[in-house]
């Protein structure tokens, strides 16, 4: 068997020939009609490719008239000199209320002027917001443009997503407007991470290997129907640079922020009143009588509070909330928060080795903290 040829001698597994000694076979060529035909068959293939690459094509086309650029010149004091400071990212159009909004990262607009915010929209045009909430538990921010002709993006459900869809994060990388890249959602329910966003309190992120750079932040993430599920935050990167590690806040969560800053002006969390084991391992859990580690296990009750007036007792491990299976202390956490104050919760614990289900009307965090 040949395997190579190193300065005028073939190589092969038993020996060395001479090229003076190998026999040269000749090199097989197609005819004409079989070249004809071999064409002819690529371009059937690469035909039902392009309609399948169709897909991307009008969803990239539906989506960029709703994304926007978005420029925030502010000025930093450090005590002993004044710098002005520029920073650039990504928004999208979306309907609240009925009228069009622009939901970003709040890193990105945190602390500059009205005036000093320039948001770019996919015709040119530059518009200044007239108003602007932010969530600085979360990292959102929601502002308010005015003008003709705006066109707001669909929503997605964030809740169907799973691990293996194909997305598409849309944004302005390195200030190259309207850039769009290509991947599959890695990863679901990304919590406790240090991201470098101050007071980023509530977290679960969506992960995606769709390539995110600076300047994505605050873009959508958008699934092969056109809707958005996500708004592209951070990355995990040693450089500054996408290393295929992406996180994005599911837009259920941002659907719901957003909605409570424009109708009342700040967001109202729920709160159960439960203290939980941040230590609560599969050990644990195995000698609790669960099979695995799932859940939260309750270490202490707020007095007065939702859980106290119900049947949560301390050592009990919450398995479900509202239709969730629980995963860990902070999945709970994220989920009260998101949670309509008064809504009245089942809640379902698992206690001396049986399951019991409960109802809870979860009360507002700010009257107990």
């Amino acid at each position: 068997m040949v395997v190579g040829v190193f300065s005028g001698m073939i190589l092969t597994l038993t020996g060395v020939w001479t090229l003076a000694s190998a026999q040269v076979l000749p090199v097989s060529r197609p005819s004409p009609e079989a070249r004809k035909r071999l064409f002819a068959e690529l371009a059937r293939d690469v035909d039902e490719l392009e309609r399948q690459g169709n897909i991307l094509k009008r969803v990239a086309r539906l989506t960029r008239p709703s994304v926007v650029h978005i420029d925030a010149s502010k000025v930093e004091e450090d005590g002993i000199r004044r710098r002005r400071v520029q920073e650039a990212g990504s928004g999208v159009i979306v309907d609240l209320g009925g009228k069009p909004h622009v939901i970003t990262n709040r890193h990105v607009i945190d602390g500059t002027p009205l005036s000093q915010i320039k948001v770019e929209l996919d015709d040119g045009r530059i518009l200044n917001p007239s108003r602007i909430w932010t969530d600085k538990d979360t990292d959102l921010a929601v502002m308010r443009v005015e003008a003709d002709d705006l066109i707001t993006a669909r929503w997605g459900d964030s809740d169907k997503l799973e691990i293996g869809d194909f997305v598409l994060a849309v944004g302005s990388p390195f200030g190259l407007s309207h850039s769009v890249t290509y991947g599959i959602i890695s990863a679901k329910g990304r919590r406790d991470l240090s991201l470098g966003r101050e007071g980023l309190r509530f977290q679960n992120f969506i992960q995606t290997d769709a390539a995110i750079n600076p300047g994505n932040s605050g873009g959508p993430l958008i699934n092969l129907r056109g809707e958005v599920v996500g708004i592209n935050t951070a990355i995990a990167s040693n450089g500054g640079g996408s290393e295929g590690i992406g996180f994005t806040i599911p837009v259920n969560m941002a659907r719901i922020i957003a909605e409570q800053l424009v109708t009342q002006g700040k967001v109202t969390r729920a709160f159960l009143g439960v203290h939980l084991d941040s230590q609560f391992s599969a050990e644990a859990a195995i000698r609790s009588g669960l099979p695995t580690r799932q859940g939260a296990r309750v270490t202490a009750i707020t007095p007065n509070s939702p859980a106290s007036r119900s049947d949560v007792k301390v050592g009990d491990i919450i398995l479900q909330f509202d239709g969730h299976r629980i995963v860990d202390d902070n999945h709970l956490v994220n989920l009260v928060s998101l949670t309509p104050v008064t809504k009245p919760v089942e809640v379902v614990l698992f206690r001396d080795g049986k399951t019991h289900t409960i109802e809870v009307s979860v009360g507002q965090r700010s009257d107990f903290e």
